[in-house]
């Protein structure tokens, strides 16, 4: 992990606390990318044991949010921090909000998945394949967020927030497909209005890892890039 960002300070404890606190966000994180895994598979399969395993988990990220607050407060608290450190506990209380929202979808998605394996059986459900590709994408951009969080290098961060408009696409397909299944037969709907769900948690998953993007922009370099556009950002990236 490239502390290199970090201040080298005359209290090594401080040292020490500022890399504690990031530990915890990268074991957070590792714990919600496992969450979507588990809730996509568990959507896939029918397999209820793993989807009650995903909503018994967020207990695990609640708590785990509470104690970096927590952490990042005393810190702030006892050692005044400036420039740099300041920026980055910042940042870490606005990375493991996102965080805890994004185990929040995990979690509705895996209780979708219960309501569903419960109408359908065990069976593989047909329209799994229209979100699977969407799921991929969502795991990739939040996957990519965290690397950039325990790298401190923003490079890839445009790379990461571009893919948002495919995700979005996506959603917009599988919308259209629900609504002519749910019209050429009434009796589809409530089944389609969980799958229905299950894709509009994803794509909050994909906002949420573009949010974690702009708040590490403003870690490293200082500027609050919230509400660009894509091509807004690239060039201030750019500078």
């Amino acid at each position: 992990m490239d502390n290199s960002k970090i201040g080298h300070h005359i209290s090594g404890q401080f040292n020490k606390e500022l890399e504690d606190v990031r530990n915890k966000v990268l074991t957070m994180g590792g714990l919600v990318e496992q969450q979507i895994e588990l809730a996509v598979t568990a959507f896939s399969t029918g397999d209820m044991e793993m989807a009650e395993l995903v909503i018994k988990q967020d207990n695990q990220v609640d708590a785990l949010e509470m104690a970096i607050d927590q952490e990042c407060m005393q810190i702030l608290a006892l050692r005044q921090p400036a420039a740099f450190d300041l920026r980055l506990l910042i940042t870490v209380i606005k990375v493991v909000n996102d965080l805890e929202r994004v185990g929040d979808m995990a979690e509705r998605i895996a209780e979708m998945a219960i309501q569903l394996a419960g109408a359908d059986g065990n069976n593989k459900h047909d329209h799994y394949y229209e979100l699977e590709h969407m799921a991929e994408l969502v795991q990739e951009m939040l996957h990519g967020a965290l690397d950039v969080f325990a790298r401190m290098n923003i490079e890839d961060v445009t790379t990461i927030t571009g893919l948002d408009s495919n995700v979005d696409r996506e959603y917009g397909s599988i919308i259209r497909q629900l609504v002519t299944r749910m019209m050429e037969d009434p009796r589809n709907i409530t089944r389609m209005l969980d799958v229905l769900w299950i894709a509009r948690s994803l794509e909050r998953i994909g906002d949420h890892a573009c949010n974690i993007c702009e708040h590490l922009v403003y870690m490293v370099k200082g500027e609050d890039v919230r509400h660009l556009t894509q091509e807004e950002l690239e060039k201030k990236m750019k500078e």
